[in-house]
């Protein structure tokens, strides 16, 4: 490596100079790699019901067709026996119709349409399904991550104020089972 100064003199670099730059790049490197992991299905759950729900509704044919993706997505939409959480997908999707419809209609994977459109609005794979706890054992209750019973309280309303162990959110959990019913926003 050469480096061309002003006055148009050669100077080399010092290899220590050289390893730390090598040792920068890839760093930066991996920064980047770890910050745009690709997003999980399981992070974008709810909207890849929604776009798969939509796509198994068309035609074949009509899923190249723009226009005919953005009215598919209107139907779908408009439809009266959807969950909150897909009302809520919706009402994000509807001001960006035509972005959503253009990855749509190439035929590119739903969790990748998914992906593209959380970078609009990034709310999008946000919205979550609860986790189903109505079957579940004590046992099974302490298999999930804190994290996950954590979820299940704040989708009951409930805080679990004091908690430091996963037992006592564990306990919290079993003592708010009878608001485990309540699926709205």
């Amino acid at each position: 490596f050469f480096l061309f100064s002003n006055s148009t003199t050669q100077q080399k670099h010092s290899p220590k100079k050289m390893k730390t730059t090598a040792v920068l790049a890839t760093a930066a490197v991996a920064t980047l790699s770890v910050l745009s992991s690709p997003v999980s299905a399981a992070d974008c759950e709810v909207c890849i019901k929604v776009m798969q729900d939509v796509r198994d509704s068309m035609d074949k044919a009509d899923v190249k067709s723009k226009p005919k993706v953005e009215a598919a997505l209107g139907t779908y939409c408009s439809s009266d026996n959807l969950g909150p959480r897909e009302k809520k997908i919706c009402y994000y999707i509807d001001p960006i119709k035509r972005d959503v419809a253009q990855p749509f209609s190439t035929g590119m994977p739903v969790d990748r349409v998914c992906k593209r459109i959380d970078k609009t609005n990034s709310e999008i794979c946000g919205v979550k399904f609860p986790v189903k706890t109505e079957k579940l054992e004590p046992k099974d209750l302490s298999k999930l991550r804190v994290k996950q019973l954590k979820s299940i309280l704040a989708d009951r309303g409930v805080e679990c104020t004091g908690c430091l162990e996963k037992d006592e959110f564990v306990k919290k959990v079993q003592e708010t089972e009878h608001l485990a019913g309540t699926d709205e926003f």
